[in-house]
């Protein structure tokens, strides 16, 4: 069995992921993702995808086609070259953050043209609310102050954050070890925790890197890095 339930936490361990090694690619899938498929991890809620993947110098993905789906990008190390029909070009640096809108359709293409350094990111997929949109781009650049959250995306694009089309929050943050981080689960909402880098302790649940953990019906929980960490954090309904 490839997953555990911890009360009311149901946790997917890093080495349970998909896992495929095209050698200009190596990527892991949280999620069920093209050949791979676990009819237990379909998805959670509206939270459809988690990719980390890692992308060879001089290697990318030739123009392909997404509809209905907000596709959020993490650059955590090297860049990304971006080009789509949109009339968009531009290259997604490590610590920034995109936002692709596909709604009716686009293409686009990714590719890392660094000789030497690998492109290391997070690729996310979330199902809008409304399908048919109108297509849209938006990049920014992630400030991480230790300790804090940081709203990486969300509904009405609060506090400078990306603006997706689905009632979800997206926030990042940075803990040093033995620091600790707060979260509230409203009423009715779904969390799911994604770990990106280093460890940390859920309320007696410990997480290493690659690590998921789904939540429902906890109002309070607390977040202790157990080494320096980076920790991803969904709010869904």
């Amino acid at each position: 069995m490839q997953h555990q339930v911890v009360m009311n936490k149901e946790i997917r361990k890093s080495s349970d992921r998909g896992f495929f090694d095209h050698g200009w690619l190596k990527t892991y899938h949280t999620f069920s993702f093209g050949d791979y498929y676990d009819p237990h991890f379909m998805g959670f809620r509206t939270l459809r995808v988690i990719n980390e993947d890692r992308i060879q110098g001089k290697q990318g993905f030739p123009t392909h086609s997404h509809k209905d789906m907000e596709i959020l990008t993490l650059m955590l190390e090297g860049e990304l070259a971006h080009k789509d029909n949109m009339g968009n070009g531009s290259v997604i640096h490590a610590g920034e953050a995109q936002l692709m809108s596909a709604g009716s359709g686009v293409t686009h293409s990714e590719f890392n043209h660094s000789a030497t350094q690998d492109a290391h990111l997070l690729q996310i997929w979330i199902q809008p609310d409304t399908k048919g949109l109108s297509p849209g781009y938006q990049q920014k650049k992630l400030e991480l102050p230790e300790d804090q959250w940081v709203l990486v995306a969300s509904k009405q694009g609060l506090h400078g954050s990306l603006r997706i089309h689905q009632d979800a929050e997206v926030s990042i943050a940075h803990l040093e070890k033995g620091h600790a981080l707060d979260r509230v689960l409203k009423e009715g909402r779904y969390g799911w925790l994604h770990i990106i880098t280093g460890s940390v302790n859920c309320d007696g649940v410990s997480l290493q890197k690659g690590d998921g953990m789904a939540m429902e019906g906890k109002k309070h929980f607390q977040l202790t890095a157990t080494s320096s960490a980076k920790i991803l954090f969904f709010d869904l309904n």
